[in-house]
C-alpha cells in the first residue's frame, strides 16, 4: 500500500514538471506566424500583469477596480471564439482579442504592438492553462451568407427577441436593464452587466454583422449569454443579428437629427 502511495506521489510529481517544461516552451501559430512563450512572457509582464496578475488569474494590482473583471487565463475560459460554447478558443481568436480589445471593459486594443508580438502573447496566454496542451481548439462555427436587413426581418427579430427572453437580460428596448439584469453574475461569482445594444456599433466581440452572428451561435463563456446553436435556426439568427443592429441604428438617428429652428 506504501509502496501504491509512494508511486502514486511520484507520478504526481513527474506530471506537474511535465507541464512546467512543456507549458513554458508553449507555442501559437496565427497565418504564418508562430509564437514563442519566453518572448510573451516578457511582453505579458510589461503590458498584461497589472490587470490579469503574475498568475494568470485575474487577479493583477489593477483588477479590484475593473468591471467587468479581468480574465482568469487559467480557467481556459473566454468570451470571444469561433469555436462552440464550451471549447478551446483557436489562436486566431486569442490574437484577434488582443488586437480589437473587448469594448466596454477595461480590455484596451493592442493593435499598436508588432503581429509577431501579439502572437507571442497568445502562445504565453495558453502556458496558464494545461487545458491547451491536454484538448484542441473546436471546430469553427460556419456562418453563412447574409441576407438583406429588411424591415421584416428586423420585425422577426423583435418578435425573437421577445420569446427569447432576451429582453429579460437586456431590456425591452436593449439598452442593458432588463428585469434580471441586476442578479446576473459571471462565472465566478461577480455582477455583470448585459450588453447595451444602443451604445454604438460596436459589440463585446467585434463590429460586424457576422460576429454578432457568431455571438449567437457560440455564446459567451464564462458569462450568462448562452448559445443560441440549437434554440435559433441560421435565419433566425440573422433576424435577431437584424433588429439588434436597429437599436443601435435608431440611436444614432435620434442623435442626429436636427429640430427645425423658427425664424
Amino acid at each position: 500500500m506504501r509502496m501504491k502511495l509512494k508511486w502514486a506521489g511520484a507520478a504526481a510529481i513527474l506530471a506537474c514538471i511535465l507541464w512546467s517544461v512543456t507549458g513554458s516552451a508553449q507555442e501559437s501559430h496565427v497565418g504564418k506566424l508562430a509564437g514563442n512563450s519566453k518572448r510573451g512572457k516578457a511582453l505579458y509582464e510589461r503590458y498584461c500583469i497589472f490587470c490579469h496578475g503574475v498568475d494568470g488569474d485575474g487577479r493583477g494590482e489593477s483588477a479590484p477596480y475593473l468591471d467587468p473583471k479581468p480574465r482568469d487565463f487559467t480557467k481556459a475560459m473566454f468570451k470571444c471564439r469561433s469555436t462552440p460554447s464550451g471549447s478551446l478558443p483557436l489562436d486566431s481568436d486569442l490574437y484577434d482579442t488582443i488586437s480589437r480589445g473587448v469594448h466596454a471593459s477595461g480590455m484596451p486594443s493592442w493593435q499598436p504592438l508588432l503581429r509577431q508580438e501579439r502572437v507571442d502573447l497568445v502562445a504565453y496566454i495558453k502556458t496558464f492553462s494545461s487545458a491547451f496542451q491536454e484538448e484542441k481548439p473546436g471546430v469553427p462555427v460556419e456562418i453563412p451568407p447574409e441576407p438583406p436587413s429588411t424591415a421584416e426581418s428586423i420585425q422577426r427579430g423583435a418578435g425573437l427577441f421577445q420569446s427569447m427572453n432576451c429582453w429579460s437580460c437586456h431590456g425591452k428596448d436593449g439598452r442593458g436593464y432588463g428585469p434580471s439584469a441586476a442578479t446576473l453574475v459571471d462565472s465566478k461569482g461577480y455582477p455583470i452587466t448585459p450588453f447595451d445594444f444602443t451604445s454604438g456599433s460596436r459589440f463585446k466581440c467585434g463590429e460586424s454583422d457576422q460576429d454578432m452572428f457568431r455571438d449567437l451561435v457560440t455564446g459567451l463563456d464564462g458569462t450568462p449569454m448562452p448559445s443560441f446553436a440549437a434554440a435559433l435556426n441560421a435565419d433566425q439568427r440573422w433576424d435577431v443579428v437584424h433588429y439588434i443592429r436597429s437599436l443601435s441604428a435608431h440611436k444614432m438617428h435620434a442623435k442626429l437629427k436636427i429640430e427645425p429652428v423658427g425664424k
